[in-house]
């Protein structure tokens, strides 16, 4: 018990496995607090999409000297940080979650908590425990025009020639890893690389306790469509369409992925 509440817990594992209600069942057992690492579930107003627990209406929780107690998420007591932190208009991307969920782990343990991070999206995750290296260059919105006009080939074309060491090790079909690489030449000339070795004395001092959750492909088959099902239920295109009331272009709708983007696709009549 001793040495369990001295790690960070991390719990990984593909979508529908069950991963948030583990956390929620440990953080109860050993008195933590979850961070949520999923790159949806920071945006406001995407909640059946993301699958957010639901939040709790009503809690008798202490104040805290770092936020007022009602920008708090809560879920079954539990506390929830990096849920709703961010507006869907701006882009909340790795930089910005190894950055928050380094202050969120202080906080957390300083008030005596075991922290507990729930994902979500495995890149920012195995980017915050490999070191988290990453340069805080700010979004180049008519950089990133100006790029999203080039093919996914056409993009690492361009930074094979300029960072050819990046090129080497970036998904050259991922052409939001390529305009973000390239955004990053812009400013610094090179993409600088991500450390290999924990040498910050933040990571030396918070190791981890992986939990990978493998259901069988066929149990998460039946869950994804049981999930699917509910989300369409519980409004999920009536969210879809209330994001598009709120100022959200259908493009940055597509870009979320998976729900939204067919959402969207569908109410466009394409």
């Amino acid at each position: 018990m001793k040495k369990l509440v001295q790690k960070t817990i991390v719990i990984v594992g593909p979508t529908a496995s069950g991963k948030s209600d583990l956390a929620i069942a440990l953080a109860k057992k050993y008195g933590g607090e979850v961070i949520s690492a999923d790159s949806r579930q920071v945006y406001r107003g995407m909640n059946i999409g993301t699958g957010k627990v639901l939040r709790d209406k009503f809690t008798k929780h202490s104040q805290s000297t770092e936020e007022s107690s009602k920008n708090m998420y809560f879920s079954e007591g539990i506390r929830h940080h990096l849920i709703d932190v961010a507006s869907p208009k701006r882009t909340y991307n790795v930089t910005h979650f190894i950055r928050d969920t380094k202050k969120a782990i202080t906080h957390i343990r300083k008030r005596g908590k075991v922290p507990i991070i729930c994902g979500g999206t495995g890149f920012w995750i195995q980017s915050f425990i490999d070191g988290g290296g990453f340069p805080l260059v700010k979004p180049d919105v008519k950089l990133r025009t100006k790029l999203g006009k080039l093919s996914a080939e056409e993009l690492f074309d361009v930074l094979r020639k300029q960072d050819p060491k990046r090129a080497e090790t970036i998904d050259k079909k991922n052409k939001v890893r390529l305009i973000r690489a390239l955004e990053i030449i812009s400013v610094l000339g090179k993409v600088p690389p991500v450390p290999t070795i924990r040498n910050s004395k933040f990571e030396i001092r918070n190791s981890f306790l992986i939990i990978a959750l493998c259901p069988p492909q066929e149990i998460l088959h039946k869950n994804i469509a049981v999930r699917l099902e509910k989300r369409l239920k519980q409004g999920m295109v009536t969210e879809v369409e209330t994001l598009r009331a709120e100022g959200i272009s259908w493009k940055r709708l597509e870009s979320f992925g998976l729900e939204y983007k067919y959402v969207a696709l569908f109410l466009q009549k394409k």
